[in-house]
C-alpha cells in the first residue's frame, strides 16, 4: 500500500498520530528531503524502523518504477515531502498514478495544507477558489498567465518564492489592479508566521520584506456590470420572446431575469408606444 502522508508546515506539533505511527511502521518512507525527515522523527520523539529513500523533483522520474516495483511486492511505502500534501507543488502525482496503473492501493493520512491554511487566514472568500501553483518563471509567460486569469471570480491561492515574489507582485497588480485585495501568508506556523492583508499594489511596494516560503491569496474578479438595456431595447427584447411563443407576462419575466431589470420597468417599457 502506498500512503501519502501530510507533513506539519513548519510546527512539529501539527503532526498528526496516524502520521507518526505511519513513519514509525512503514517498510519503506520516501522523503523529499531525508535530512529534514530525520529531524522530524527526532522532534516527534519517534523511531523509523523502515529504509528510507529520498525522492524529489530531480529523482521521481526514476525512483518511481523502483517504488512500484516494492509496492507490488506487498511493501507498505510512505511518501512525505517537507512540508504540506505530497502532490500539491510537490513530489506525488507521478507516484500516484503509476501506482493507480498498478493496481496498487493507496490512502492518505492526511495533514497540513499551505493552500487552506492560507485562505482560511486571509479574510477573502473561501466558499469558491482555485490554486495555481508556482506562476511561470520568466516574465513574460507569467504576465501572459496572469492576464488569462484576471477576470476569474473565485479566490487565487499562488505559491512563490522569496526571489520572484517581487516581479510576482509586481505583475500581478498590473494585471489585476493596484487596488484588488490579497493576503501575503509566509513561514506559515513558524516562528516568524506573518499575515499581511493589503491591495496588490502596496504588497507589491513592500515586496522585498518578504523572506521565506510564501502563499499568496487574492480575491476574485468583481462582476462585470454590464448597462441596463434602453427601454426601447426592453420593449424588442420581449417583443422576441412573444414572437417565439410567449405570453407577454411570461416574456417580460423571461427578459427582467436575464437582464436583472425590474419587472415593473420591463412592463412599463413593453406597453409604451
Amino acid at each position: 500500500m502506498l500512503i501519502l502522508c501530510g507533513a506539519p508546515l513548519g510546527n512539529p506539533a501539527d503532526a498528526s498520530t496516524r502520521l507518526r505511527e505511519t513513519l514509525a511502521t512503514a517498510e519503506v518512507v520516501a522523503a523529499e528531503d531525508t535530512r529534514r525527515l530525520v529531524r522530524l522523527a527526532r522532534d516527534l520523539s519517534i523511531e523509523m524502523s523502515g529504509k528510507l529513500i529520498s525522492y524529489f523533483e530531480g529523482n521521481e522520474e526514476r525512483r518511481t518504477p523502483e517504488l512500484v516495483e516494492l509496492l507490488r511486492a506487498g511493501t507498505t511505502v510512505a511518501l512525505i515531502t517537507d512540508g504540506g500534501m505530497p502532490s500539491v507543488s510537490d513530489p506525488g502525482y507521478r507516484l500516484v498514478t503509476a501506482a493507480l496503473a498498478a493496481g496498487v492501493p493507496i490512502t492518505c493520512a492526511p495533514g497540513p495544507s499551505a493552500v487552506t491554511t492560507a485562505l482560511a487566514l486571509s479574510g477573502l472568500p473561501v466558499d469558491r477558489f482555485c490554486f495555481e501553483g508556482f506562476l511561470p518563471r520568466t516574465g513574460s509567460a507569467r504576465r501572459a498567465r496572469l492576464a488569462e486569469l484576471a477576470a476569474e471570480p473565485r479566490t487565487l491561492v499562488f505559491f512563490e518564492s522569496t526571489h520572484r515574489i517581487e516581479a510576482a507582485l509586481r505583475d500581478l497588480a498590473a494585471a489585476f489592479g493596484p487596488d484588488r485585495a490579497a493576503a501575503l501568508c509566509r513561514e506559515l506556523t513558524k516562528t516568524y508566521e506573518e499575515i499581511r492583508r493589503a491591495p496588490l499594489g502596496e504588497l507589491s511596494q513592500a515586496a522585498t520584506q518578504f523572506k521565506g516560503e510564501i502563499t499568496l491569496v487574492v480575491a476574485g474578479a468583481a462582476p462585470q456590470q454590464t448597462p441596463r438595456p434602453s427601454d426601447d431595447e426592453l420593449r424588442e427584447l420581449v417583443a422576441e420572446q412573444v414572437a417565439a411563443g410567449l405570453t407577454r407576462r411570461d416574456a417580460i419575466e423571461a427578459v427582467a431575469a436575464v437582464h436583472a431589470v425590474p419587472k415593473r420597468e420591463v412592463y412599463a417599457a413593453a406597453v409604451t408606444r
